[in-house]
């Protein structure tokens, strides 16, 4: 036995629910016509769901699911490696503002390398000036000596002269 199928217009004028009849035997079988129309207020059919949407309906709530368990995971992740690479950035701040300061600090030494390496002498001028002070002091020593010779010299006049006037001098 068929039964008939209620059919409901897409904008209904009037809360009614006609029944269509595909052969005469459920033609007769069908309610009259007073019966014929029926509030929507009244009981309606369930719509059983079939197996392919609710596997469609099952496949997008899952991926739904999915996905905004996988977003919510990546952004954790996102997160964490954006915290990580902050916390490097910031160590390599600081690892180059040390290697700027060693750099400075090393420019200063040479600066200052270079000035004292212009104002000091070299070995050949130091040889030199050694030389030079040599022969100052052979020439010193020298003059020394000479001049140490002549007061023996003046000694030994003098000795001499005061012998002779001691023996010249003596009354007799």
């Amino acid at each position: 036995m068929l039964h008939a199928r209620p059919l409901t217009l897409s904008r209904p004028l009037s809360r009614q629910v006609r029944y269509i009849s595909a052969t005469a035997r459920v033609a007769s079988e069908a309610p009259s016509a007073s019966v014929n129309v029926v509030h929507q207020e009244a009981v309606r059919p369930k719509k059983p769901i079939g197996g392919f949407r609710g596997g469609i309906f099952g496949f997008l709530l899952g991926f739904s699911v999915a996905s905004a368990y996988a977003s919510y995971r990546l952004l954790e992740e996102y997160k964490i490696a954006s915290a990580l690479l902050q916390a490097s950035v910031e160590e390599l701040q600081a690892s180059t503002d040390k290697v700027s300061t060693h750099i400075r600090r090393i420019e200063n030494v040479e600066r200052n390398l270079k000035a004292l390496s212009e104002s000091s002498t070299s070995k050949e001028e130091s040889k030199k000036a050694k030389a030079e002070l040599k022969k100052l002091y052979d020439g010193l020593h020298i003059e020394f000596l000479d001049l140490r010779a002549h007061v023996w010299g003046m000694q030994q006049d003098l000795h001499s002269l005061i012998k002779k006037e001691s023996t010249s001098l003596r009354p007799t």
